[in-house]
């Protein structure tokens, strides 16, 4: 491990402690956070009214190379899917609710960072 890699690991785990807080404040109700599955990891999975929402919160100190929006590629998406359908299967109780894929955008100071909510970022039949 090197000697970056906590630092990187604090600022994301910052980042989604202060994601989460300002979904609360929206009036989204967490039901799991870092639900990992085979292949990927889901940050928060949320509820808002009857939806499920599967957050991805990624964390950019600037804007370089398109911002964190632009790091949900492709690849990651599918992996997000998946992840997805893995939870959904093992709670089979919310598989019929309605989902969506959101994408909290943070950059700045991650224990105060500005947040860009991508609400329904990419459909699931998208990737």
């Amino acid at each position: 491990m090197t000697p970056v890699e906590p630092d990187r690991r604090a600022r994301g785990a910052a980042s989604e402690d202060a994601a989460l807080a300002f979904l609360q404040a929206q009036g989204l109700r967490l039901l799991a956070r870092n639900a990992r599955a085979r292949g990927g990891e889901l940050d928060l999975v949320m509820q808002d009214g009857a939806s499920l929402v599967f957050v991805e919160v990624r964390y950019r100190s600037d804007l370089a190379f398109g911002g964190a929006p632009a790091s949900v590629d492709r690849g990651k998406r599918r992996k997000l899917v998946r992840a997805a359908q893995l939870y959904l299967a093992r709670n089979p109780r919310l598989a019929d609710a309605p989902c969506r894929f959101d994408v909290i955008a943070a950059c700045g100071d991650p224990h105060a960072p500005r947040m860009e909510w991508l609400r329904d970022a990419f459909r699931a039949d998208e990737c």
